[in-house]
């Protein structure tokens, strides 16, 4: 059964435990302030931080876990181990590597075995983002294109149109769209919401990219 998510922005609160707001405090006060910002729904990664999210913060939450294992490809919630946690605390969406470099019989046989559980595939060119939908995934996210080897040249737009005219389930914009008109521009091109992370969540990120301007600008 898919939760019922509104159409709007959704903010990824994240920071990997090498960053500087590495912090499911931190994490948590920043899904509030998402919140009274306006955003429609959190992004987090493990079960602490979206325990801590969802003690403060009402909104839905897209869950995953990244979890390397030697060999495998596919890190965002890679196995069933980590599906079960996160059903476990609670999410309301499980997000989930869906790109040809995850095993399709395991992506095939989550909606038998998690009849009750909305997902969320992440994918990188339109034919994974078809076959995710035909699959039956509750929604359908661009998350991944340009982070894989299949998709290094592929223009996140167009894909998202595409899918956006060909599948039957909503459609999610994320993957580096960094500004407001970028998102904006999503959302015309009818994504039912668009994930925003690092432009927002990010200090180290956006500083890094006024620097660059700056730097650039002292030339």
């Amino acid at each position: 059964m898919a939760c019922s998510l509104p159409r709007g922005l959704i903010v990824s609160c994240q920071a990997l435990d090498n960053e500087p707001l590495h912090s499911s405090f931190i994490m948590g006060r920043m899904a509030l302030a998402a919140q009274q910002g306006g955003a429609v729904g959190i992004r987090a990664n493990s079960t602490e931080d979206i325990a801590e999210i969802r003690r403060i913060v009402p909104l839905p939450i897209i869950g995953i876990i990244k979890k390397e294992y030697p060999g495998m490809i596919p890190y965002i919630t890679p196995t069933h181990t980590e599906i079960q946690a996160l059903i476990d605390a609670g999410t309301d969406i499980i997000a989930l590597d869906a790109t040809i470099d995850q095993d399709e019989e395991f992506l095939a046989s989550l909606k038998t075995r998690y009849p009750d559980t909305a997902f969320m595939a992440d994918i990188s060119t339109k034919d994974e983002g078809l076959r995710a939908d035909r699959m039956g995934f509750d929604y359908i996210g661009t998350t991944l294109i340009g982070y894989t080897k299949q998709s290094k040249t592929v223009d996140k737009f167009q894909v998202l149109q595409m899918l956006i005219n060909q599948c039957k389930h909503p459609v999610i914009a994320e993957g580096n769209f960094s500004t407001p008109e970028q998102a904006a521009k999503a959302i015309h091109l009818g994504a039912h919401a668009v994930v925003v992370g690092s432009a927002i969540t990010r200090p180290q990120v956006i500083t890094r990219n006024f620097c660059t301007a700056v730097s650039a600008a002292l030339r």
